[in-house]
C-alpha cells in the first residue's frame, strides 16, 4: 500500500482481501447440516375461539397496561395483538401462528374408509336432529291441541251461562223444575202463588 502525502484516499491490498474472501468461501461451503424440522400436519382446533368476551366492553389503556390486556385480541402463542376479530381469525389460521404451534400447512389425506365413516357420523347426526325436530313438532302440536280444547271448554261454559241467563229472563224460576224445587224445600220464596 503506497500512499502519497497529497493523496488521502486509502488504497486496499487486493491480495490480502482475496485471501480473506477465499477463506470465507471455504467456511461457507461446509456449513453444519441440520435436520429439517418435522412438523405435524394441520389439525382441527379442539377449542372454541373466544371472540365475544370483550365485545361491547370499555377498557382503560395506559402506557403501563400489558399487551395482553390492551385493546384488541391477544395471541399468547405469537405474543402479538390484533385489532379486530377478522384479522385475529386470519392470524390464527395463518402460517406464522401454525408454525409457532408446531404444525405445517399440509393437510393429512383422508382414506376412503375415513370418508365413509365421516358420512356415517353425519348421517347419524342428521337422524338425531330429525328425531329432535319430530319431538319438538309433536310437543308443539300437543300444546296447540290442548289450547284448542281449553278454548272449546271455555266457550261451552260461556254458552251454558248465556242459556241460564236467558232462561232466568223468561221466568223459569232458577232453572229447576217445580216438583224438584218442592222436594228440596224451595217453594216459591214468596214470589209466586203456584204452590198453595
Amino acid at each position: 500500500m503506497t500512499m502519497r502525502p497529497d493523496d488521502h484516499r486509502r488504497k486496499w491490498d487486493k491480495n490480502e482481501y482475496e485471501k480473506l474472501a477465499a477463506e470465507r468461501l471455504l467456511n461457507q461451503v461446509a456449513p453444519k447440516e441440520e435436520e429439517p424440522v418435522q412438523r405435524e400436519n394441520l389439525k382441527r382446533r379442539d377449542y372454541k375461539v373466544d371472540l365475544d368476551s370483550k365485545l361491547g366492553k370499555s377498557v382503560v389503556i395506559n402506557k403501563n397496561t400489558p399487551t395482553s390486556q390492551s385493546g384488541g385480541y391477544y395471541c399468547n402463542v405469537c405474543d402479538c395483538v390484533v385489532k379486530d376479530s377478522i384479522n385475529f381469525l386470519d392470524h390464527i389460521n395463518g402460517k406464522k401462528h401454525q408454525r409457532n404451534l408446531g404444525m405445517s400447512m399440509k393437510v393429512e389425506r383422508s382414506t376412503v374408509d375415513q370418508v365413509k365413516e365421516r358420512f356415517q357420523q353425519n348421517k347419524k347426526k342428521m337422524e338425531e336432529k330429525q328425531k329432535d325436530y319430530e319431538l319438538e313438532r309433536r310437543l308443539r302440536e300437543a300444546k296447540e291441541e290442548e289450547d284448542r280444547y281449553k278454548e272449546h271448554r271455555k266457550e261451552k261454559r260461556k254458552e251454558r251461562k248465556r242459556k241460564a241467563e236467558n232462561t232466568d229472563d223468561f221466568g223459569s224460576g232458577g232453572g229447576l223444575p217445580d216438583d224438584m224445587a218442592a222436594i228440596m224445600g224451595f217453594s216459591g220464596f214468596g214470589g209466586s202463588k203456584k204452590n198453595s
